[in-house]
């Protein structure tokens, strides 16, 4: 059985990538179901996860639309919500060191997920092995169920008389609570969730999610007054 050369077997790699991909795969059928009960069709369902395929972003888009939010209001939530992509991309770019020519395909599997089983990888040989089985797995099944989901939306009518509308909430905070794993995380998630359902009844729709994103500067900003202060009272006592 080849190994990477560090000692990790490439099918132990395989295995755990595929268990990260199906995992969170199979959520796409959640996306599938909010989408279609928040007004979209089956085709603008199915080319959204195809093109955008970030699936927090993704839900935060159909559920600012379901709110009745206005689609560039929703649509700039979703973008601040998937830029963590774009600083995932600037690690794994250094990490995977790919041919230029796939490095736009890559692009578009750098996830939460993808970046996990990448950057767990002791070798570029299975960082690469890790990235490539996750990315492809987690596309071709969060798509796949992503049609199922939205055609079985259509087929039951109104999502909303069979609880579905709470299914893509429900995936988006199962996906985000094991990310929470420092109190830092867990104090601008607690404000963050404060912040959303505080302003949601005086702002538009989706206009409270971007306020949301206050959240995390907030936090750091008072992080940092509490440290100066700790170091000035140390300062204070050695005078």
């Amino acid at each position: 059985m080849r190994t990477d050369g560090g000692g990790k077997p490439d099918a132990a790699v395989v295995r755990d990538a595929l268990g990260v991909g199906v995992a969170v795969g199979l959520s796409g059928f959640a996306f599938g179901v909010t989408s279609a009960g928040s007004g979209l069709t089956v085709l603008q369902t199915c080319v959204l996860s195809l093109l955008v395929f970030t699936g927090a972003s993704q839900f935060a888009l159909v559920g600012a639309l379901a709110a009745g939010g206005n689609p560039f209001t929703a649509a700039a939530g979703a973008f601040f919500l998937g830029v963590r992509n774009a600083f995932y991309g600037l690690r794994l770019s250094q990490l995977l060191a790919l041919p230029r020519a796939v490095r736009p395909l890559a692009a578009q599997w750098v996830l939460d997920e993808t970046t996990a089983v990448t950057l767990a990888q002791p070798t570029r040989r299975s960082a690469r092995i890790g990235f490539t089985v996750t990315g492809v797995t987690l596309y071709v099944l969060w798509n796949l169920t992503t049609l199922l989901g939205a055609l079985g939306a259509e087929a039951l009518g109104d999502s909303d008389a069979w609880g579905l509308d709470a299914a893509g909430p429900a995936v988006f905070l199962a996906l985000l609570a094991p990310m929470l794993k420092t109190a830092t995380e867990r104090a601008v998630a607690v404000l963050a969730v404060l912040l959303g359902l505080g302003l949601l009844p005086v702002l538009p729709a989706g206009v409270p999610v971007l306020a949301a994103a206050l959240a995390a500067p907030a936090v750091l900003w008072l992080k940092g007054r509490r440290g100066s202060g700790t170091r000035d009272d140390v300062r204070e006592e050695d005078r």
